[in-house]
């Protein structure tokens, strides 16, 4: 549908009351079931949004104002759109800990590929298995024997 007659159809819906409204509404759908432009698109819906309508035809098909039937579907579509936040935040949360174990199974691939000798900058142990300092010698932070430590 070109954007001027968009606008022109939404000028003339929103000066209807909404009982005209949906007499509009049981025309459009009576015109997309007889010509089945958009049987597909319908079926494509989200399930909730599926529900809201199978709702929305209940009711009018029991006779229900069309007052309550307008606000029966603004309460569901703000509850709809509260449901929609809610999994979009879930969407959120599970991509970032998708991210997050990524960059660790990264982290952990790299430093299991990396050579051990490459790891300890000494590059050779001792026979115990720790650094020269535990053989007799100085700790690198210890004061030389007999001299004193400056303050």
């Amino acid at each position: 549908m070109n954007p001027y007659l968009r606008d022109k159809l939404i000028q003339k819906l929103e000066s209807l009351s909404d009982e005209r409204g949906y007499q509009v509404l049981d025309y459009v759908e009576f015109l997309e079931s007889k010509y089945a432009e958009r049987a597909a698109t319908t079926t494509a819906a989200n399930p909730l949004s599926r529900f809201a309508d199978a709702v929305e035809e209940r009711m009018r098909a029991g006779k229900v104002s069309a007052t309550t039937i307008a606000e029966t579907m603004g309460l569901m579509s703000r509850a709809m759109g509260v449901l929609n936040g809610a999994a979009a935040a879930g969407k959120s949360v599970a991509n970032d800990l998708m991210s997050a174990t990524s960059r660790v199974v990264d982290a952990a691939t790299t430093a299991a590929s990396t050579p051990r000798s490459a790891a300890s900058p000494g590059g050779a142990t001792g026979s115990s298995g720790t650094s020269g300092a535990s053989e007799g010698g100085t700790p690198p932070d210890a004061p030389a024997p007999g001299g004193t430590t400056s303050r």
